[in-house]
């Protein structure tokens, strides 16, 4: 059977932070893009802190949850080309 533990819930929020620090906006600041883009980073941010509170409350069952949340935000947006990744297929998930 399969769990949740500590470590793995401290790589994924380490992958996700990692990804954090890594994206660029790649919209031009008045673009609706560029709306878009802030609200993708929004969300990811929001879920990365959630997951991070649900960890140190020992909540690993949320905390997982959270950080899938965020990092599915972030490839998303790098996805459609909101996010500048750099070409990152190993933090992220890209069309080609």
């Amino acid at each position: 059977m399969n769990t949740i533990s500590d470590e793995k819930i401290d790589r994924y929020l380490s992958i996700t932070k990692a990804a954090l620090d890594k994206i660029r906006v790649a919209a031009p600041d008045r673009s609706f893009g560029k709306k878009m883009a802030d609200d993708f980073l929004n969300m990811a941010v929001s879920y990365y802190n959630d997951a991070k509170h649900f960890r140190e409350k020992g909540d690993l069952v949320n905390a997982f949850a959270s950080v899938n949340y965020a990092h599915g935000w972030i490839d998303c947006g790098a996805r459609i080309g909101l996010f500048d990744v750099g070409c990152d297929d190993r933090l992220f998930t890209l069309y080609e």
